[in-house]
Parts: C-alpha cells; sequence; structure tokens
C-alpha cells in the first residue's frame, strides 16, 4: 500500500483492475487485505481494459 493513506483506494482499483485483465490470481491473505480496504472505498470504480 501506498505511504500516502489517501492514496489507498486508487492503488487497490488499479491493483484489481490489473489483475483481471491479466487473469492473476489471489490468495486467500491478499483477497483478505483487499477487501478490508475495500471497505473504506465505497465509491471506488475499477476500470479494466482487456489485455490484447
Amino acid at each position: 500500500m501506498p505511504d500516502n493513506p489517501s492514496q489507498g483506494c486508487r492503488y487497490l482499483s488499479d491493483q484489481v483492475a490489473i489483475k483481471l485483465a491479466w487473469e492473476l490470481s489471489v490468495d486467500s491473505a491478499e483477497q483478505a487485505a483487499m477487501r478490508r480496504t475495500a471497505e473504506e472505498c465505497p465509491d471506488s470504480d475499477v476500470t479494466v481494459n482487456p489485455v490484447p
């Protein structure tokens, strides 16, 4: 996570978009951490750009 807490939602959104675009998996610990961060980001959107 970024040092600046205000960037956490943006970081998470970018991380999820990359994982989805590249069809990358997450382990249970990573998923739990992502869920905890996402709870603080109710208005964040994730934009996925498919990889060719």
